[in-house]
């Protein structure tokens, strides 16, 4: 899907793609102008010395932006699988047999968006000092974009934590998805504080 047809598609009366795919597409806007930087900064003879953590980087934040894209993918189809059966009788035996794996695949693909922002922040942060200067304000973007993507994913957590049936396995992965937002929060504010100087 071409991107203005995605932003249609967005703004569109439909239930997908939603708030999970948004979420997921801006990490892997977010990964994309992280590689931009990395584009700027391999082959610079100032940056020979970081040539291979570099080229190691762009690799990693390729894979990154392809996972989020099929994370965006499988946001929708889960969701939209959700809302389908959510409309049928609450005893029809479809609805009764698919549910609870819908509902489990609704709260893993945002939590494994999160996982996977954190990640590509991780990566942003080990580039503040390895990467063209010029393009400081990319990385702080790209930064942003990537936290902010975590912290939208965890609100499809939230809304749908509360359906799995198991109540540990619903206090376990909200600790985890509140881990990994603090994560993000810290390592963003950590990196554009390092873009600025």
């Amino acid at each position: 899907m071409r991107f203005d047809e995605f932003l249609k598609a967005v703004a569109a009366k439909s239930p997908t793609p939603g708030g999970g795919a948004v979420a997921s597409a801006v990490g892997g806007l977010a990964a994309a102008l992280g590689q931009m930087v990395l584009a700027y900064s391999l082959g610079k003879k100032s940056l020979a010395e970081h040539e291979a953590a570099n080229g190691r980087a762009m690799h990693a934040l390729e894979n990154a932006r392809r996972l989020l894209l099929a994370l965006a993918d499988e946001d929708a189809a889960a969701y939209g699988l959700v809302n389908e059966l959510s409309r049928l009788p609450e005893d029809d035996a479809r609805r009764i047999a698919e549910y609870p794996a819908a509902m489990k695949a609704s709260v893993q693909v945002p939590a494994a968006v999160a996982a996977a922002c954190v990640d590509v922040l991780r990566l942003f942060e080990t580039l503040t000092g390895t990467t063209n200067k010029h393009l400081r304000s990319d990385l702080a973007i790209a930064a942003v974009l990537a936290e902010g993507a975590a912290r939208s994913s965890r609100w499809n957590v939230i809304v749908n934590v509360g359906q799995l049936p198991e109540a540990g396995e619903r206090e376990t992965v909200q600790r985890q998805v509140d881990a990994l937002i603090e994560q993000a929060r810290e390592l963003c504010a950590r990196i554009e504080a390092a873009c600025l100087k």
